[in-house]
């Protein structure tokens, strides 16, 4: 294989993306490596501020003024859901990762009906019925890329995370159904499990060193997750270097599932 076939396989150039969850943690490294190929990046979260300062570091990184854009959203209902499918729609975004998640980290006896439904709205039911707003205009294109955020916990427990826990199994699941009924329309559906990274839902861990120590050890390579280690299963995941694979999830942690 040529060097210009090998870069084109990773080249967005003219391709749009919309990552939810854009402005802190995963969200916004996803969106910064796909930015970082060519992709123009539309960047949504609750937080305006926050996606400002990330608007500002993909810009300063890429030299592309034209890199992001911003849509302010709010995904706690379905009707933030629809508004958001409605802002981006003349857009008609190439690509979704569906990163805004939630953790609330309660021990069993503390979970309320409205923990539990919070839990799975955000983290299962929104990425499907944003993703089934944007698969018609994947589908005339014959082209899209759905990445959703799995987790070490679609297949194992920890503590203190039951509806997480569920959530992200039915995340995995969900990753799976997608690729088999909107994969013959061209477009992949995958997922990417990370392990531990320093993100605001893992904050209580990496303010503890020996938790986080803890935890690097369990991994083959003996580190947690830098940010940064995200980018390259992204780019891969939403380029044509991965259209012939779909309905996977990708652990992205070291080796902690290895072992």
């Amino acid at each position: 294989m040529s060097f210009a076939v090998g870069k084109a396989l990773f080249d967005l150039t003219g391709k749009t993306a919309l990552v939810t969850g854009a402005s802190s943690g995963l969200g916004r490294a996803m969106a910064t490596a796909l930015a970082s190929t060519g992709c123009h990046v539309i960047l949504a979260a609750r937080r305006v501020e926050k996606l400002q300062d990330a608007t500002k570091d993909i810009e300063q990184l890429t030299g592309r003024e034209d890199a992001v854009s911003v849509v302010p959203a709010d995904l706690s209902s379905l009707d933030g859901v629809q508004q958001l499918a409605d802002s981006v729609s003349a857009q008609n975004p190439d690509i979704l990762i569906n990163a805004a998640g939630v953790n609330l980290r309660q021990p069993s006896d503390d979970i309320t009906a409205s923990s539990w439904e919070q839990t799975l709205f955000l983290n299962l039911t929104v990425p499907f019925f944003l993703s089934r707003h944007l698969v018609p205009s994947m589908r005339r294109k014959n082209w899209g890329k759905i990445v959703n955020i799995a987790s070490l916990q679609s297949v194992r427990a920890f503590p203190d995370s039951m509806p997480y826990g569920a959530s992200k199994g039915g995340v995995a699941q969900l990753t799976r159904a997608m690729a088999e009924e909107w994969s013959a329309s061209g477009i992949t559906c995958n997922a990417i499990a990370p392990g531990f990274f320093p993100t605001e839902l893992t904050a209580t861990l990496f303010n503890d060193s020996q938790k986080s120590q803890a935890l690097a050890k369990q991994t083959a390579m003996g580190r947690n997750g830098l940010l940064e280690d995200i980018h390259g299963p992204t780019i891969f995941l939403c380029s044509p270097a991965s259209d012939y694979v779909t309905g996977q999830v990708l652990f992205v942690d070291g080796g902690f599932s290895a072992k």
